[in-house]
């Protein structure tokens, strides 16, 4: 008898386009495992990412603005659930596989750091091989997730998390080495820019950062002047240039990547590194570098003695790549701050 699994295999292959990655044909794990009776393989995938502690730690990562400073600034958590809405509208409109992209798209940032890229940038300058987020999200579902067992996602949506990100170099690249090896991992790529660019914008308008005034008005004028309209376009543009290569590849129209590109550049220059944030973050880069030489001193109680044959330097980086920002700040007061005396 065909089970409810097989059958939805067969309405991939029915309705998906035949440039579609099909659940039945992935490349399989590294450590092979029994079909399941009514889910696919990238639905496995997904749902394993949902249900690790990684993945419910992001709710208290910083995305761009330190989470305690207000209730509704995104958080990494709400940075991945953005992303995995924007490629799941792609993927369905382009009829590849959406659950192969809300998978990748879950699990994309599982490695990142507290305190954001201030934390990424300055665990990249303490640890020996140096450190990025995307390398770390991959060893967290290889090595690290399920007490050093991992959680045997399948290679496509492994490609996909360790690709997604392209730093601040081109937004869709040609033929490069790191480019994912499914359309549907070129999806979440570019889903991560789309959706970032936009809820940076708006973060940094809530917090006073920038004015709507500050915008280039440029930028308005192609890209739409409020964070739906502006993220409707962009997606609109993906689809539309995507479907005209006959999906030979994700990509944009030469106009909106010229302005996703400005606006990220616009960013970068007022938001990511003005002077209030840029100190703020020099205060996080202090409490990192402080817990890292704690811990390379003092490993027996929070270091964990795996994966097997790394460095203790490695796994120390491990654990504070995997801390929340309050985890982070309260091993900072336990360690480096006087108790103070009740009075009795």
């Amino acid at each position: 008898m065909e089970s409810i699994r097989e059958k939805l295999e067969k309405i991939e292959r029915e309705t998906l386009s035949e440039r579609a990655c099909l659940s039945s044909e992935t490349k399989g794990r590294v450590r092979q495992e029994k079909p399941h009776l009514f889910r696919t393989a990238f639905q496995r995938d997904r749902d394993r990412i949902i249900h690790c502690k990684s993945f419910r730690r992001l709710k208290h990562k910083t995305q761009v603005f330190l989470s305690p400073f207000g209730d509704h600034y995104r958080t990494r958590l709400t940075h991945t659930l953005e992303v995995s809405q924007i490629a799941r509208t792609i993927a369905k409109a382009l009829r590849l596989n959406e659950d192969l992209s809300e998978a990748i798209a879950l699990g994309h940032d599982l490695g990142h750091t507290p305190f954001g890229h201030a934390g990424e940038k300055i665990l990249n300058e303490l640890l020996p091989g140096g450190f990025s987020h995307y390398e770390q999200s991959l060893r967290v579902v290889e090595y690290l997730e399920y007490e050093g067992k991992g959680l045997n996602l399948t290679f496509e949506v492994r490609d996909g998390i360790f690709k997604h990100s392209k730093g601040m170099g081109e937004i869709l690249d040609v033929d490069t080495y790191d480019k994912p090896q499914t359309l549907e991992g070129e999806i979440v790529r570019v889903s991560d820019v789309i959706a970032y660019v936009n809820h940076d914008i708006d973060d940094a308008l809530r917090a006073g950062v920038i004015n709507d005034s500050d915008i280039p008005t440029s930028l308005i004028g192609i890209l739409g002047k409020y964070h739906a309209a502006r993220i409707d376009k962009m997606v609109e543009d993906v689809i539309k240039a995507s479907l005209a290569s006959n999906l030979e590849k994700i990509t944009m129209t030469a106009e909106i990547k010229k302005a996703v590109s400005e606006l990220r550049e616009f960013l970068n220059d007022r938001v990511y590194y003005n002077p209030y944030s840029r100190k703020e973050l020099e205060k996080t880069e202090k409490i990192v570098s402080d817990l890292y030489a704690h811990f390379l001193k003092h490993p027996e109680e929070y270091i964990k003695s795996y994966p097997e044959g790394d460095s203790l330097e490695k796994r120390a980086g491990d654990f504070i790549a995997g801390m929340t920002d309050r985890y982070a700040l309260r091993l900072y007061e336990k360690f480096f701050m006087p108790l103070s005396w009740p009075i009795i």
